[in-house]
């Protein structure tokens, strides 16, 4: 390709992108998490499911942790996520923490689980019970939920028709009674956005 400038080279590309080993994304701070920013399920999410596509199977997705360069780290895709959901996405601290920003912090949560959806329909990574802890941390817990609906019935909504999308998409495989009490929030962000 030396010779080669700007030449169309589809099939090569496609090719490529199906003889994956491994999809690997590395991150150098902790300023941002992978729930963070719609860029890491767009890049890594998307090269896994193209990768999925042009070679009849999802090669196994990795996230490298730089932040601390003496000791990098690196977890598969669904270790990390989990971590993230741990740390941040679920933790009490956080979501007090959102609460004081008012409209911008249900944004920041609605953001949260449609990022966490995205990553789940490119990269296959998320597991029920993930989908679980955030939807009673941001929907269910009654404290948040009048939050949601005071601040921002808007990003309520959102989060709850991105976890019915899960559900019917069969990416939360087996919500139970999550289905019902998940339709129960849009009612319920539906009423506070008529007012």
């Amino acid at each position: 390709g030396a010779d080669e400038h700007g030449t169309p080279a589809f099939d090569d590309f496609r090719r490529r992108l199906g003889s994956l080993d491994a999809v690997m994304h590395n991150q150098d701070n902790r300023e941002h998490d992978l729930l963070d920013s719609d860029d890491y399920y767009q890049f890594q999410g998307g090269m896994a499911a193209a990768a999925a596509e042009f070679g009849g199977s999802r090669p196994p997705v990795y996230h490298g942790d730089h932040s601390d360069p003496a000791r990098p780290r690196i977890r598969s895709l669904e270790e990390e996520i989990s971590r993230v959901i741990r740390a941040r996405a679920a933790n009490p601290k956080w979501i007090a923490a959102a609460r004081r920003h008012g409209y911008k912090g249900a944004f920041e949560m609605a953001a949260t689980i449609d990022y966490l959806f995205a990553y789940d329909a490119t990269a296959g990574v998320v597991q029920d019970h993930q989908y679980a802890l955030l939807a009673d941390a941001y929907l269910l817990d009654p404290d948040n939920r009048e939050f949601l609906q005071r601040h921002n019935p808007e990003a309520m909504s959102e989060m709850s028709e991105r976890l019915l999308e899960a559900m019917d998409r069969g990416l939360w495989q087996n919500p139970g009674p999550y289905r019902q009490a998940v339709k129960e929030a849009w009612y319920a962000a539906q009423g506070a956005l008529e007012r």
